[in-house]
């Protein structure tokens, strides 16, 4: 699962421009969801780091989770949109 969800977002580029915040038709925001125990967002999201996916000062700080117990962290990334979905 971690592998498909590598492949779905090019590598990190933190020297890369952002574009402007307003979604456009041209681009959209995705929002990634970690959930588990502290523990488990933490090594979660360094794992994701090891491999390229983000960095890890670009996660969230821990949130309390609906589960007793659990925290989550998110990570907003912009990606383009393809074209045969601006239309929808």
């Amino acid at each position: 699962m971690l592998d498909a969800l590598l492949s779905a977002f090019p590598p990190n580029d933190p020297g890369a421009p952002l574009p402007d915040r307003a979604p456009s038709d041209s681009w959209e925001e995705v929002h990634v969801l970690i959930i588990s125990s502290p523990n488990g967002v933490r090594e979660t999201v360094h794992e994701l780091h090891r491999r390229g996916f983000a960095e890890v000062g670009t996660w969230s700080k821990l949130l309390p989770a609906p589960a007793s117990g659990e925290v989550m962290s998110i990570l907003t990334r912009r990606r383009a949109r393809d074209r045969s979905s601006r239309s929808i």
